[in-house]
């Protein structure tokens, strides 16, 4: 359903009871009683996912999964699947300049690119309470994936051209998909650059942040946004960078102290986070859950622009009894007020 999602974000700032929004939807698996595999294999089980998700959870939007290699398969890389973990990236794909200059940009559809935006495109038919966001994942961060998570450190100072050509290249790609994903009814995207988040702040300042503003800049408006998600340590660091991206909100992981970035963040955006998705969701226990929710909020709620949610995306088999527990945390701490 078409949204002024500018409107919603000044609604969420405007509010004295903001709803969670995590990163939630690979969980979903066992609401549907279906592997990893199968889930990334089926757009409309990925789309009933998010509505069962959205049913179950008071969340302020339904987000689809934070899959981070769809995008790099569409290049050519290697995808390893299971049935319990997110997929991942091996090999690398890129090896030199005159691979990086071969490599062919493809088009949206390619690999399971096309099954994506078709599981959008259903989900948005379904879910009409709240905004529906899409997942991809940011420039550099594929490229990333493309030349290798630990080559790419050592590239950018060794080969910074051939790094740029593969982020063009990525760059090129993540805009297509994002207007694909745009035309088919989501009101934005959620981009994952957590590889970014490792640079130093000037190489993040050079090899991510102009990459994800051309891509913002190419889709980002009234109806249709982009929050910027980087769960890396360095984040606080490189702040003035990534809100050069103009992203309409941002996320942030649990590896930064989410009150100290709180201060760093212009009062008029919307910053989330940070819910240690591993050590709580996963593996925590509604106890734990409880107070680790209510520690940030205690923290950074104060703030009119903060918004509570995981650290990142909530790993497929963390548990719903510390799900459930998270939104109850929740419920609790503006009940309290």
């Amino acid at each position: 359903m078409k949204r002024n999602m500018m409107e919603w974000l000044d609604d969420i700032k405007s509010s004295s009871v903001k709803k969670a929004l995590p990163i939630l939807s690979f969980p979903s698996v066992q609401l549907l009683g279906i592997s990893v595999n199968q889930l990334i294999s089926d757009s409309t089980m990925q789309a009933k996912g998010m509505k069962m998700v959205a049913d179950r959870t008071d969340s302020s939007a339904a987000v689809s999964l934070m899959d981070l290699s769809v995008e790099a398969e569409c290049f050519g890389a290697q995808i390893r699947v299971s049935d319990e973990e997110v997929p991942t990236v091996i090999g690398r794909l890129v090896n030199d300049e005159d691979e990086a200059n071969a490599l062919v940009v493809p088009k949206v559809g390619a690999a399971r690119s096309g099954l994506y935006v078709d599981s959008i495109k259903k989900a948005v038919e379904i879910i009409n309470d709240r905004p529906v966001f899409a997942g991809v994942i940011g420039p550099f961060s594929l490229a990333a994936r493309l030349l290798d998570v630990t080559e790419i450190m050592i590239d950018c100072y060794d080969d910074p051209d051939m790094v740029h050509t593969v982020l063009k290249k990525a760059t090129e790609f993540l805009i297509e998909y994002s207007k694909a994903y745009k035309e088919v009814g989501a009101n934005g995207i959620v981009m994952a650059e957590p590889v970014a988040g490792l640079l130093s702040p000037a190489l993040a300042e050079e090899f991510s942040a102009p990459y994800v503003k051309e891509i913002v800049d190419a889709v980002q408006d009234d109806s249709f946004i982009v929050i910027y998600h980087n769960c890396g340590n360095n984040t606080i660091k490189m702040i003035d960078s990534i809100l050069s991206t103009g992203s309409a909100a941002y996320h942030f992981g649990n590896a930064i102290d989410m009150a100290e970035m709180m201060t760093h963040m212009p009062s008029d955006i919307i910053a989330m986070g940070n819910v240690d998705p591993a050590a709580e969701f996963k593996n925590g226990t509604p106890e734990s859950v409880r107070k680790a929710t209510l520690d940030v909020m205690e923290k950074c709620c104060s703030y009119s622009n903060f918004v509570i949610s995981s650290g990142s995306d909530i790993p497929p088999m963390s548990k719903w009894e510390n799900i459930d527990a998270f939104f109850k945390a929740v419920g609790e701490y503006y009940g309290a007020k």
